[in-house]
């Protein structure tokens, strides 16, 4: 009879799955460093529904703030200011004024972002977070 001798020397013959765990642990180390970044956020409330009604504007008093397409981009109550600081401090004396007048925003739909988001942010170091935003249906 044959007999095979046991040989302390021959490898095993399974699979070595150390190169491919550590392979695996670059990469979910490598992900883990590159997906931590910052995204900044600000809240708006939209409507959920396609056929939702827009509403009419009332009849109480109110600050019209416009976006506008061109330079000076920021207009309140149809005057346009020389730049944002100047629009700023006439909003805050207005506001001031008239603190129980609703902030209407109507942008222009061809007007840039950025200064509706500089707006915003206007708006929210003032502590004014109940704003309307006038949209064409």
């Amino acid at each position: 009879m044959i007999s095979v001798g046991k040989d302390e020397s021959a490898q095993s013959f399974g699979l070595d799955l150390t190169p491919l765990i550590d392979i695996i642990f670059i990469v979910l180390v490598f992900l883990l460093l590159t997906a931590n970044t910052q995204l900044l956020s600000l809240p708006v409330d939209v409507p959920t529904e396609a056929d939702s009604n827009l509403s009419a504007l009332s009849q109480d008093k109110h600050i019209a703030i416009n976006v506008l397409v061109n330079e000076p981009h920021w207009a309140l109550d149809g005057q346009s200011y020389a730049d944002f600081a100047a629009f700023e401090a006439a909003f805050a004396k207005s506001f001031k004024a008239n603190p129980k007048a609703k902030v209407i925003i109507a942008a222009d739909k061809t007007a840039p972002v950025q200064p509706l988001m500089t707006l915003l942010a206007a708006l929210q170091r003032q502590n004014i977070t109940n704003t309307q935003i006038l949209m064409e249906p």
